[in-house]
């Protein structure tokens, strides 16, 4: 939480006012700074405003220039998107799944000038300047308008979210004894959007059906007494162009088609007991494709692969590691052997995969639309010493890992993809909503959630994936030894891919902070550090987050 004393001594440009007139001041040079900065921002980042807000803590002057940003103005001399194109060989059909990566790094890179560019200002209007009164309003009421990273949360909320917070009595604790303002504020902001959402818990295929549809508890009756065919057919075929009722009655005169594939089999088992089972038991296409992403220790690309083995599936299975070979055996003495076993399953291992930009890996060139199966079991971005994962400063980077990931896939899953993602229901980090939500902007449609430990693959040795492997080992056989999180609270979130033809419009992504908004933050590691060791920190760690996004895991 920041002090008046410690905020004055970190910003030793500011000049002294009176107490009332020097908040006013700040969001008055808050907007002109706002201002300044929407010229090379998108449509979709001018709702975020971070770099601009940041203004208000340092009072920039009339003529500074704006940090360089997104295009969505008149075309500069140089095209920041092309400059870091330059060294990018992606097809054109394979853009789309980059574009949202790509232009992450290139917002991080715009602190890396910090002589500007002398970018033209223009007039911003309409969503953007209700965005800006409201963010004033909002932050001058809790008297927070000098906390950098509090106007960084109310930056990237959207105007939806805005307007909630205006409405409402909340306020975050200024004195909480363990979190800041702006960590209370980013939990609040998440909460009120997952109470919109199904939950994080168990959620069955009709439940999941029924919030996706938003149909009532006496249709959900009528669902539950369904045949396991019947039941296909309804959830299959209902878009909602004809009333619920007629698509479950018509669903009993519906022949089964007599195609020997798992989907049509025990036609008269109970609906939701018959489709709970088929996720459970790994019952997928036998000639899908599949891939594995973010395996530390391969242990569960062996379950898996045995598993089809033992099933007698013949399609092609990729296990991929985000570190390089090198990394892992550091880490795990039996990644040879596990290697190794894989192989002579015929499976392919692929080292140095980041999942949110597979269209750059050589490996993956000529693998569109060909996976029916993927995994991702218990995503993280990796930890940050000082930081909990909840916290504003680096709980971006979770929620940007699963958006970018879903956008990734939709160029190389084919129509009825399988993809399933293990998380822990309560996670801070990767939260439940940042995965559901992720999949739903992508035409990944949320189809059940299923407990872990009811989930057939779920014993293999869980890692941290990060240096803690070395000296604190999992029990590879019963998962005893992992116990960084209750795993009754762990689920599998599954998900089909439903494209509907239409352009989707550009990946929205979390922004991260700017390097000033860094610098004067007074969380975590930062809070006792002061001067150059602070802005030291603080440029190290901006450029942490350049190289995570440019494809190099730290840590």
């Amino acid at each position: 939480m920041a002090e008046d004393e410690s905020l004055e001594a970190a910003l030793q440009e500011s000049e002294p006012a009176e107490e009332g007139a020097e908040a006013e001041g700040g969001l008055l040079e808050a907007i002109e700074g706002m201002e300044a900065g929407m010229e090379d921002l998108a449509d979709d980042e001018i709702d975020q405003l971070e770099s601009e807000m940041l203004l208000a803590s340092e009072g920039t002057p009339e003529g500074t220039p704006a940090s360089p940003g997104d295009g969505g103005s008149p075309a500069p001399e140089s095209d920041p998107e092309e400059e870091l194109n330059d060294d990018v060989d992606v097809e054109q059909h394979l853009k789309d799944s980059v574009e949202g990566s790509l232009r992450l790094k290139r917002l991080l890179s715009r602190d890396d000038d910090e002589d500007g560019t002398g970018k033209k200002r223009r007039k911003i209007d309409g969503e953007a300047e209700k965005k800006l009164v409201l963010c004033k309003n909002l932050a001058s009421r809790w008297q927070l308008v000098q906390d950098a990273v509090v106007l960084h949360v109310l930056s990237t909320c959207s105007l939806a979210e805005l307007e909630e917070l205006s409405k409402s009595n909340y306020c975050p604790d200024k004195y909480h004894h363990m979190k800041s303002p702006a960590e209370l504020l980013a939990r609040y902001t998440n909460e009120m959007k997952e109470r919109k959402m199904p939950g994080g818990a168990a959620c069955d295929v009709i439940s999941a059906f029924k919030f996706r549809h938003k149909l009532d508890i006496k249709t959900d009756r009528a669902l539950r007494a369904l045949c396991h065919k019947d039941l296909r057919h309804v959830v299959a075929t209902f878009d909602g162009t004809k009333p619920i009722e007629e698509v479950i009655k018509e669903a009993p005169g519906v022949e089964a088609e007599d195609d020997n594939t798992t989907e049509n089999a025990i036609p008269s088992a109970g609906g939701v007991n018959a489709v709970g089972r088929f996720h459970r038991l790994e019952l997928i296409d036998p000639l899908a494709d599949c891939v594995i992403f973010g395996d530390a220790n391969l242990t569960f690309a062996l379950r898996l692969a045995k598993h089809r083995q033992a099933l007698g599936h013949v399609g092609r299975l990729l296990c991929t590691t985000f570190e390089d070979l090198e990394t892992l055996r550091e880490r795990y003495q039996e990644i040879d052997e596990s290697i190794k076993i894989l192989e002579d399953m015929h499976a392919e291992v692929i080292h140095g995969v980041d999942c949110t930009r597979i269209a750059l890996h050589p490996r993956f060139k000529g693998l569109e639309n060909s996976f029916g199966a993927v995994y991702y079991n218990f995503p993280h971005s990796g930890a940050i010493n000082g930081f909990f994962d909840g916290h504003p400063v680096v709980n971006w980077r979770h929620e940007n890992l699963m958006r970018l990931f879903f956008r990734a896939l939709r160029s190389f899953c084919k129509p009825g993809c399988i993809v399933k993602v293990a998380s822990n229901m309560g996670a801070v980090g990767v939260r439940y909503s940042y995965i559901v939500g992720g999949g739903l902007e992508n035409e990944f449609l949320h189809t059940e959630t299923v407990p872990f430990l009811e989930w057939a693959l779920h014993r293999y040795g869980r890692s941290y994936g990060d240096k803690r492997d070395v000296y604190k080992r999992p029990d590879a056989k019963n998962n005893q030894s992992y116990n960084a999180q209750n795993a009754e609270r762990d689920m599998v979130y599954c998900f089909k891919y439903a494209p509907t033809g239409k352009q989707l419009g550009q990946q929205p992504i979390r922004l991260p902070p700017t390097l000033k908004t860094l610098k004067l933050c007074q969380d975590g590691p930062f809070k006792t550090m002061h001067g150059h060791s602070k802005d030291n920190l603080a440029k190290q760690l901006h450029k942490r987050f350049v190289t995570e996004v440019s494809g190099t895991h730290v840590g």
